[in-house]
């Protein structure tokens, strides 16, 4: 939370309030985060606990801790370097970094950035000739898995970024002309790097202008996919595969029956429907109906070691971080994500010694207090 304090010093209000906020009256963020409270921690004593193993397996990927960085959109917005820092971060870091679809730096400028394992995220257009042409070039490129968004058939009312006038068509109030203003550092380090565009989409798109890009974005969403456009999608690109933004039984085990190789659970951090259920509360019964048939990743108000601790015993093979990382970017670039996951991966082992566990693919429901949570 000190990173997120600095982001917000350094980031114009506006672009702050982009990374920050939720839809609505945001109670799903703040759940997202609060139910983690309600699962209470049982320690075990006298464990040897001098060492312990935190490497794990995700999606095909060998990493050094059970935390990826999630697919984020439009990076450069919170530092110049954006998805090519983060690409670099997480690679010296040993864990695995999704690209979005929206990135600020196109997906194979990303992918020659780093040698650490990549993870693509798509949305499925109506054009589907584009949508597949995407899954071709990551082949290409050497991404190792892919991640397909499936929670955003229509865009959630963000009220904050409809505040700033951030929201789609951009309206900047004066004020917030005004703090993009008394932004200097920001301005000039944007101006450094050229004009702002999404490289990958633009090439579908035909058009260098974010603008412009945003808006063939919103007219290539598509509200009409199914479960067989998914199965399709699966078969093209036949590697590890994730579907992220399940937050029901019925559709994690229909998942299952697509092919995906990991669920992530998640409500992409309560920026869609605000009032859904926080992603740590529906985790037990998703673990408990797929098993291991596939991974369980979950997704959304990850903010101290404990959290990832308590998803790992409520069945999470792993957890992935979004807004964490992203305060991390905005407040020192590379350097201040390589911190963001460093708070996060000394505070989750120390949590494991306190908790008397030595081994990630050991951490079991016996940990958490069995009166909260299924």
């Amino acid at each position: 939370m000190d990173l997120r304090a600095l982001a917000q010093r350094r980031l114009p209000s506006p672009i702050f309030h982009y990374l920050d906020g939720a839809a609505e009256d945001e109670t799903t963020a703040g759940r997202n985060t609060s139910s983690f409270n309600e699962a209470r921690l049982i320690p075990r004593c006298l464990v040897d606990v001098a060492s312990v193993q935190t490497a794990t397996r995700v999606l095909g990927q060998d990493i050094a801790w059970p935390v990826i960085c999630s697919p984020t959109g439009a990076s450069r917005f919170w530092h110049p370097d954006g998805e090519l820092a983060v690409a670099r971060a997480t690679a010296s870091t040993g864990t695995l970094y999704g690209l979005s679809m929206n990135s600020t730096h196109g997906l194979e400028e990303v992918a020659s950035a780093s040698a650490g394992a990549k993870m693509f995220q798509l949305y499925i257009f109506k054009d589907r000739d584009a949508t597949c042409d995407l899954v071709e070039r990551c082949k290409r490129s050497g991404y190792q898995a892919l991640c397909l968004t499936v929670d955003t058939a229509v865009t959630g009312k963000r009220e904050r970024d409809l505040r700033t006038g951030w929201g789609g068509p951009i309206n900047l109030s004066l004020k917030s002309i005004a703090s993009f203003a008394s932004h200097p550092r920001w301005l000039l380090g944007q101006a450094r790097k050229g004009l702002l565009s999404m490289p990958t989409v633009a090439t579908m798109a035909g058009t260098t202008s974010i603008v412009a890009q945003t808006q063939y974005i919103g007219r290539e969403l598509d509200p009409s996919v199914t479960w067989k456009d998914v199965r399709r999608i699966i078969e093209l690109w036949r590697g590890p595969f994730a579907i992220k933004g399940i937050m029901a039984v019925d559709d994690a085990r229909r998942a299952v029956d697509v092919g995906a190789t990991a669920i992530i659970v998640s409500n992409h951090g309560g920026r869609q429907l605000d009032g859904a259920a926080a992603a740590f509360e529906v985790l037990p019964a998703i673990a408990s109906a797929v098993g291991n048939q596939t991974e369980v990743i979950l997704d959304g108000g990850i903010r101290r070691g404990a959290h990832v601790l308590k998803a790992l015993a409520r069945g999470a093979k792993a957890c992935s971080i979004g807004r964490p990382y992203l305060y991390g970017l905005a407040a020192g670039g590379e350097a201040g994500v390589i911190k963001a996951l460093d708070i996060l991966k000394t505070e989750f082992v120390r949590a494991m010694q306190l908790s008397g566990c030595t081994d990630v693919r050991r951490i079991d429901n016996s940990i958490v207090d069995g009166r909260s949570g299924a």
